[in-house]
C-alpha cells in the first residue's frame, strides 16, 4: 500500500514538532515552571513572555499548534545562537534567568494549554 507523500510529510512533521517540545519541556520547562510556581514575579514574567509569544503567533485568532510553537522556539535558538547566547550547559538558576531561557520557558507554558490529544504520537 502506498501513502500519498503529503500525508506522510505532514505526519513526520508533526512527529517532529511533538519530539522538539517534549525535549524542550524536560531541558526547560519542568524545572522552569516549577521555579516559576514557587515564584510569583517569576511567573509574571513567564506570563508577559507567554502573551508575546501568542501574540506573536496570532494565537488570539487562531489556535496554538504544536508545529507553530516548535517553530517558534527552534526560530529563538537559532537567532540566539547567531548572536552568541547559548542555554547554559548544566541547571538553571532561574532566580535570574536570561531573556532566552525566559522565552523558551513561556513557549513550555503555552505547550501546557495545548490539548493533550494533540501532543499524543500519532
Amino acid at each position: 500500500m502506498r501513502v500519498p507523500y503529503h500525508q506522510v510529510a505532514t505526519r513526520t512533521a508533526a512527529n517532529s514538532a511533538r519530539s522538539a517540545l517534549a525535549l524542550l519541556s524536560a531541558s526547560v520547562g519542568a524545572t522552569g515552571l516549577a521555579a516559576a510556581a514557587a515564584d510569583p514575579g517569576l511567573l509574571a514574567i513567564v506570563d508577559q513572555h507567554a502573551a508575546a509569544v501568542r501574540d506573536s503567533l496570532d494565537g488570539d485568532r487562531r489556535p496554538l499548534t504544536p508545529a507553530a510553537l516548535a517553530g517558534y522556539a527552534e526560530g529563538v535558538r537559532a537567532a540566539a545562537l547567531e548572536h552568541g547566547l547559548v542555554p547554559p550547559a548544566g541547571p538553571v538558576d532561574w532566580s535570574a534567568p536570561s531573556w532566552l531561557l525566559t522565552r523558551l520557558l513561556a513557549v513550555c507554558a503555552l505547550v501546557r494549554t495545548l490539548d493533550p490529544r494533540h501532543l499524543e504520537p500519532a
